[in-house]
């Protein structure tokens, strides 16, 4: 069966992916779901699993390798390294997020294959960079947030460090990843070379602090855990209702005031609470103030009478009622495939809309080497050679 792209956005393009677990097939199911040829290559293995990647019928996998073909090569062996020259010869992009030695023991590291393919893009990403002192570090989301600095801002004041609640640093190197991969290969439609685009865990987290790191490079100030309350921006947080809890942002002088008018309670008028810089120090008095005032009302109530007033808010979904909300069903986030371990599921889709070519679940994760021989076939390999490299291991 010929390839079949999720979108015509990136058709043209073939991708090598030899990446696990999450950072690195965050950044190629980027470029598989706008429509790549996206070719996932794993090690043979006579069970099946993926233990790197977690139970292939998993949520986690499922939602990853969503439109690619897959086939099975020894990298570790002559004639694997061989097969995978002739697809780097043909291909446009590879991608690995192995520790950094790996891919030079393996010999194919970018300047190894530069050689067959001077056009190639070359996709890393790791723990900590692909040199410095701890470049040789085993890299792991969490590891990364704690050595980011994004575990000391994050929980209640006092509470200890705490990590969020997704893998970010995995996430974002892998977004940043793919984003370096769609530059390299604008810049190549004008030089005609490929270049080696470099992501880290480490860096992508340091990035993703954005303000709070920007305190301490421009004034020396560390930021401090502020739990559900905004760093800056006073009053903003979680505000109790008579029936649950609600997110409310009420900072700058306009919108203090239209916050003021909906909850219509005197004592916000108290010179303590003129100002953002009063706001911000007698925030926590403030936030007492608009607790109690909020307490008599439901969610529904407020959330209704905020957004009338233009005041930013909205309720703090569990999971479940966030795929139930009439707008996210109405974005579409929910996207329908047919698994071939699960059956009829859904993954979570892609949240880019281009106007005129849109993205598409057009085939689920490949079974393990589902697509060997059709791929091998399409570089030249007859049936008797494809059949004697997988009796000899190479497949």
């Amino acid at each position: 069966m010929p390839f079949e792209p999720a979108s015509d956005v990136l058709s043209p393009y073939t991708v090598l992916d030899l990446t696990r677990v999450r950072a690195g097939p965050t950044a190629v199911r980027q470029l598989a779901d706008w429509g790549a040829n996206v070719i996932k290559i794993e090690m043979p293995s006579t069970d099946g699993r993926d233990t790197l990647g977690g139970r292939r019928d998993g949520p986690d996998f499922q939602n990853l390798h969503r439109n690619k073909r897959g086939i099975t090569l020894n990298l570790k062996s002559d004639e694997g390294r061989a097969v995978f020259n002739k697809l780097v010869e043909r291909a446009d992009v590879v991608v690995e997020n192995y520790r950094p030695d790996v891919k030079f023991r393996l010999g194919i590291d970018y300047e190894t294959l530069k050689k067959i393919n001077p056009r190639l893009i070359y996709g890393s990403i790791s723990g900590f960079g692909q040199d410095g002192p701890y470049r040789d570090r085993p890299g792991f989301d969490q590891i990364a947030q704690g050595m980011g600095g994004l575990m000391s801002i994050t929980g209640k004041p006092g509470g200890g460090p705490m990590r969020v609640g997704i893998p970010v640093a995995d996430l974002t190197a892998g977004l940043f990843c793919a984003m370096g991969i769609l530059m390299a290969l604008l810049e190549r439609e004008r030089s005609g070379e490929g270049q080696w685009v470099q992501s880290s865990l480490l860096q992508a987290q340091i990035f993703m602090l954005d303000f709070q790191a920007a305190r301490w490079l421009m004034d020396h100030e560390v930021p401090p855990q502020a739990g559900n309350n905004h760093p800056t921006s006073i009053p903003t947080g979680v505000f109790e209702t008579s029936d649950g809890h609600i997110n409310v942002a009420a900072s700058g002088a306009v919108i203090w005031e239209r916050f003021k008018t909906v909850l219509g309670d005197e004592r916000l008028e108290h010179a303590d609470y003129a100002d953002a810089e009063s706001r911000s120090q007698n925030r926590d008095a403030l936030n007492d103030l608009i607790n109690e005032t909020m307490r008599t009302k439901p969610a529904e109530h407020w959330i209704a009478r905020f957004n009338e007033a233009g005041v930013p808010c909205g309720e703090i979904n569990t999971i479940d009622k966030v795929f139930a909300s009439p707008q996210v069903q109405h974005l579409g986030m929910a996207a329908d495939v047919v698994s071939q371990e699960r059956g009829p599921t859904q993954i979570v889709a892609q949240p880019i809309k281009l106007s005129r070519t849109g993205s598409s679940i057009s085939q689920p994760p490949p079974l393990m080497g589902q697509h060997t021989d059709e791929i091998l076939t399409e570089l030249g390999y007859a049936a008797q050679d494809i059949e004697r490299m997988r009796e000899e291991g190479v497949l």
